[in-house]
């Protein structure tokens, strides 16, 4: 194949990249030891926890959407994607730390205790999952007794939580990683083998995360509020993981164009990443409406509990911005054919996307975990700078990935050639 690129082009990650992502990993690290020990007792030690989950939950949720963007593109034979490839794959290789982070959050949060009041009585109460985890929540006789917590005890409790978060990481991980070895591998001996190989892993990953991300989303992030549950909730969270994953995707990308690399890819494959981050966030909108409005609609207090927390007067500003960001926005800033193939555009639209899904977890997680009575200012330090903590080592590990690749195209991938002539 003759070509004016060169396919043996590889990434450096130095410079001012490498600094300013070293610089956030290093306020993530004075945010977090700011909310442990100095900011107001028990509550800054509370918000920490909440962030960390936040944070973690979020960097494990892009790490698998990179798994997730290959997947489909294979079971959809989609020939466009095959330029850009790299950027999810290094995706795939954090993987495995996004997930130790996570369980290691989860541990700590589950298992460090504190003392709250709860209806005139003292109990020791985790910082996480206290609404399952506390002690004598399941005994019958205790003070502490909750029937429908005791009803849900065989799913909500420590060993069956790690069972499940584990093996569903660890899932994600292996057949992520094989998605890379035999990209990889296809590199140096050519043909249709590893090719196959990649499509039948991929009919295995998208079978095993469509049926269990939902029971990793009620796990990590529902059972903050064990009383309620909604069968939305899974796909709500995957369309959040998707969408805000093919975000960093695009301005990754984007950011690497600039910068000289990828010299094959244009302006149509940004229009298409623009495409599916509009038909996303759209279907983002769709889950949350439905949510929502079935709740509100419906009107029983054991459901509309959730969203009467965050109708409160801390959390309500932030509840009608999460749907400007993630909808009004994006609908606005990606409507025209135009604005999905102007790379400043979609940078100012993947912006916008992360930070308004990291506002979409942060109601998933604050109102459940921080009585509203207690966090006049709920927005502060440690929301900073964990999010620019977590966004410096991710960039740190992905870059760090990207520039470990032989090069960045797979240059015997049988659909190459229709990557390099994409248009639409």
């Amino acid at each position: 194949m003759k070509t004016e690129y060169s396919f043996d082009e590889r990434f450096e990650f130095a410079g001012r990249a490498k600094t300013w992502s070293l610089i956030a990993i290093v306020i993530g690290v004075i945010g977090i030891l700011y909310g442990f020990f100095l900011d107001h007792g028990d509550l800054g030690v509370q918000r920490t926890f909440s962030n960390l989950l936040l944070m973690s939950y979020y960097f494990v949720c892009v790490c698998i959407c990179g798994a997730f963007f290959i997947a489909y593109n294979y079971l959809a034979q989609a020939g466009w994607q095959a330029g850009i490839s790299r950027i999810p794959q290094a995706f795939i290789k954090v993987l495995p730390v996004a997930a130790v982070i996570f369980v290691l959050v989860a541990a700590a949060g589950l298992f460090t205790t504190h003392k709250v009041v709860e209806e005139g009585h003292t109990v020791e109460a985790p910082y996480l999952y206290a609404h399952w985890a506390t002690k004598g929540l399941t005994t019958v006789g205790s003070e502490n007794y909750d029937p429908i917590i005791a009803g849900k005890s065989s799913l909500l409790n420590p060993s069956a939580y790690f069972l499940v978060v584990v093996v569903l990481l660890a899932a994600y991980t292996i057949v992520g990683r094989m998605l890379v070895k035999n990209s990889e591998a296809e590199d140096v001996v050519g043909g249709m083998r590893n090719y196959k190989r990649n499509f039948n892993a991929s009919c295995v990953f998208i079978a095993i995360f469509g049926f269990t991300f939902p029971i990793f989303a009620f796990d990590g992030i529902m059972s903050l509020e064990a009383h309620w549950f909604s069968t939305m909730f899974g796909w709500y969270n995957l369309a959040a993981l998707h969408v805000s994953g093919l975000a960093v995707i695009a301005l990754t990308l984007i950011f690497l164009i600039e910068k000289g690399n990828f010299g094959w890819v244009n302006e149509n494959h940004v229009h298409t990443l623009g495409k599916l981050i509009f038909g996303f966030s759209i279907f983002w909108t769709y889950v949350w409406f439905a949510q929502f409005f079935l709740t509100w609609y419906a009107n029983i207090p054991e459901e509309a509990a959730y969203f009467y927390k965050r109708w409160e007067p801390e959390y309500k500003w932030w509840f009608w911005l999460n749907i400007v960001l993630n909808f009004v926005a994006p609908l606005f800033v990606l409507m025209s054919r135009d604005s999905k193939r102007y790379f400043k555009t979609m940078k100012v639209a993947c912006i916008i996307i992360i930070i308004g899904h990291w506002l979409d977890y942060y109601l998933m997680i604050m109102p459940g975990t921080i009585p509203p009575h207690d966090t006049a200012f709920p927005f502060g330090v440690e929301e900073i700078a964990i999010f620019l903590g977590f966004a410096g080592l991710f960039s740190f590990l992905m870059l760090t990935a990207l520039s470990k690749a032989k090069s960045l195209v797979p240059t015997k991938h049988p659909f190459l050639e229709e990557s390099l002539h994409h248009h639409i």
